[in-house]
């Protein structure tokens, strides 16, 4: 499925903007997302540590992967609740260019806090529209090679692994001596 997925398209097309940092003097040229353990070690998605074979996690694969849970539980939270009362934001999103995609958001987030103000204190029913078309994906067989050459890197586990390692290290050292 990720593989087909439209979220690595602007990126493997060579559309994404720069995204160029460094963590314990290695440097990184794609960003990444917060996943759990059912994705793959890819250089784009970080995972949270769990222990093996019994295995305990160091003290520093804990803070990480404490922090790292809490922020993508927070944004997994918000965007279900911004999904499930504005079907803008439950439909595709890659048709949309940037500008209008942030004003979209913003405006969701603020008419939620604005509901949430108008209906405190009040037990009502929630009633949502589905809407929504399905849309094609866009296929261009010439750009095959780069297409697959984006895949590998983004697929390349030996960076996921060094990425999360460096990310732990980085966390550790930020607040975890505490």
């Amino acid at each position: 499925i990720l593989n087909r997925s439209p979220l690595f398209k602007r990126l493997i097309s060579g559309d994404a903007p720069a995204c160029n940092y460094k963590i314990m003097d290695n440097e990184y040229s794609m960003g990444y997302y917060l996943t759990d353990g059912i994705y793959p070690e890819w250089a784009t998605l970080v995972k949270s540590i769990k222990e093996k074979n019994g295995v305990p996690l160091t003290r520093k694969e804990a803070h990480f992967t404490k922090a790292q849970e809490a922020a993508r539980k927070d944004i997994e939270r918000a965007f279900g609740v911004l999904q499930a009362r504005f079907a803008i934001v439950r439909g595709p999103a890659r048709f949309w260019d940037k500008k209008t995609l942030v004003n979209i958001m913003k405006c969701c987030v603020i008419l939620h806090n604005m509901i949430l103000e108008d209906e405190r204190g009040l037990n009502l029913p929630c009633f949502y529209d589905n809407v929504g078309t399905r849309v094609q994906p866009e296929r261009n067989p010439s750009r095959i090679h780069a297409f697959l050459q984006a895949h590998r890197e983004i697929e390349d586990a030996t960076t996921h692994g060094r990425l999360r390692d460096d990310l732990v290290e980085h966390h550790w050292q930020l607040d975890g001596r505490l």
